[in-house]
């Protein structure tokens, strides 16, 4: 089945937290972001994020490529090149792709026993 290209080349996540503390086992109930990115298309896309702060300049760009057909979660506090994104500070994200893909942002939130999930379609910019 011919899937055809779907969704954007510029993204954007508005709300971005990752809590310092967890509670349960890791790496499964580690508290964390992550931006789920879709690549339907035949060609690999070259995914460039930029984090933004409210008290300091941008971090990045941080590269990854998504294969064709493939899904990659990505969490962002695995992302440390070119450095780490701090715990416990407001951020927000752009997201940019040389072909279309689809970037869904999740947060798992496991301060305390009873977890919080939530998960979002980012903003599509183009």
């Amino acid at each position: 089945m011919d899937v055809p290209e779907i969704g954007h080349r510029r993204w954007a996540i508005a709300e971005g937290w990752i809590p310092s503390d967890s509670v349960g086992p890791e790496p499964t109930f580690e508290s964390h972001e992550t931006a789920c990115l879709l690549n339907a298309g035949d060609r690999p896309a070259r995914v460039e994020i930029t984090v933004y702060f409210a008290d300091r300049e941008p971090a990045g760009p941080y590269r990854v490529e998504v294969p064709p057909r493939r899904t990659l979660h990505l969490r962002f506090n695995e992302l440390d090149d070119p450095q780490p994104i701090p715990r416990d500070t407001d951020y927000a994200a752009v997201i940019c792709s040389d072909v279309p893909i689809v970037v869904q942002h999740t947060r798992l939130d496991s301060r305390q026993p009873p977890h919080a999930l939530l998960s979002t379609l980012a903003f599509a910019g183009e």
